[in-house]
């Protein structure tokens, strides 16, 4: 069967590269997406399987096998990002402010082709394949959580996903056990202090003085009171006040984000940081607002299916290019379907220094060497096989 799933990826490659470029070209923002999801409903129509719109522009296809089986979820995530693009590409984006510039256009393209290889062979698989298409990964509260309450992941045994990941040289995959990617978070403080004259600094109390005071004290929080073994971030991204040289403003407002693993640790957080700000307000004549939202939880591998897809990552592509990693810092909304069902999430090398497909994620010249996408489309294939067979065996078995 190795040899059949092959050859269909061979042949389904170019279609896979067209689609892959279409999406660049018309990029779409999160929760936007709305002439990507029918071009994926159409492709996936046209494969015969049944598709739905369980939630926004969300798309689901189901594939179901000639025998009885368990139930495999695929993802991949639709969305571009609010980024001008400056790759120069010949199939740049036509939508002025909007890039994919994070390789969703590539997970969207892979799944299609995986879909498409599997539909091929449907008789000869056991159980169901649910194809998840989702919406708004790079914006809060994010799609998964949506499809998730609407039930797509309902008596779904294993989930897998990958990601494009340009840091990651071409032929290489990431395939790690546990701890894999991190939770994150956002927060808000708005310093409220007592405008004035510059000139006369001692009528107002100064929210920019105090603010940067703030920042400043919240470096100490993971420095000081997070276990060292335990990896956090607090991040300060943004610091918004005043609009003219002459006047103290009444008001600044702080935006940042945290990141962490240990629900332990993203409590310290939410906590420490609100009290911090609140306390060094007070010191300077100062009050402050706090907001605290909680993003995207940690993906954490299962171990069974990680090992189940280390496998076939070895058998498809050798044992050089499959490395164990270490866990980033990053988050993904991935982790929603992974707290309903077993899961695995990987990495999939798409830079390459040759061609200059060098720049990180969220970059105007962000790009992905293409010749992942069949990469994508086969660890996809042989990780559904591998699983959906293994599976059935393990229902024979707890049946005789």
């Amino acid at each position: 069967m190795e040899g059949t799933v092959d050859r269909l990826v061979d042949e389904v490659t170019p279609d896979v590269v067209a689609w892959r470029r279409h999406l660049h070209a018309h990029p779409e923002l999160s929760f936007q997406e709305t002439e990507t999801s029918r071009f994926v409903a159409e492709k996936l129509a046209a494969l015969d399987l049944e598709v739905t719109r369980p939630s926004g522009t969300s798309v689901v296809a189901r594939l179901v096998g000639g025998r009885s089986g368990p139930t495999l979820a695929i993802r991949a995530d639709m969305d571009a990002l609010p980024i001008q693009e400056d790759t120069g590409l010949p199939f740049a984006s036509e939508n002025p402010g909007v890039m994919h510039a994070c390789g969703h256009d590539g997970h969207t393209s892979i799944l299609l082709g995986a879909a498409t290889v599997l539909a091929g062979m449907r008789e000869h698989l056991p159980g169901e394949i649910r194809f998840l298409f989702e919406p708004g990964e790079e914006a809060l509260p994010g799609g998964a959580a949506g499809m998730v309450e609407a039930g797509v992941v309902d008596g779904v045994d294993t989930v897998i996903g990958l990601h494009l990941w340009a840091p990651l040289p071409l032929g290489t995959v990431t395939v790690r056990p546990g701890r894999l990617l991190a939770a994150c978070d956002v927060f808000r403080i708005e310093v409220r202090g007592r405008g004035g004259h510059i000139g006369v600094p001692q009528d107002a109390v100064d929210p920019i003085a105090i603010g940067a005071r703030v920042v400043s004290a919240l470096q100490h929080i993971v420095a000081r009171e997070v276990d060292p073994q335990e990896p956090a971030i607090v991040g300060v991204t943004g610091f918004h006040a005043g609009g003219s040289v002459g006047i103290i403003p009444a008001t600044a407002e702080i935006t940042g984000g945290t990141n962490m693993f240990s629900p332990e640790v993203q409590d310290l957080l939410e906590r420490r940081i609100g009290e911090i700000a609140a306390g060094v307000c007070a010191t300077h004549g100062a009050t402050c607002e706090y907001e605290y939202v909680r993003g995207y939880r940690a993906i954490v591998n299962d171990a069974a299916t990680t090992a189940s897809i280390d496998r076939v990552a070895r058998r498809a592509f050798g044992d050089d290019a499959v490395v164990t990693g270490r866990p980033l810092m990053v988050g993904e909304d991935f982790s929603a379907f992974a707290e309903r069902a077993p899961a695995c999430f990987v990495l999939l090398g798409a830079g390459n220094d040759d061609p200059g497909i060098v720049r990180e994620h969220h970059h105007p010249r962000f790009d992905i060497d293409e010749a992942a996408l069949p990469m994508g489309v086969g660890l996809f294939a042989h990780a559904a096989i591998e699983i959906l067979t293994e599976g059935a065996r393990e229902d024979v078995r707890a049946t005789t």
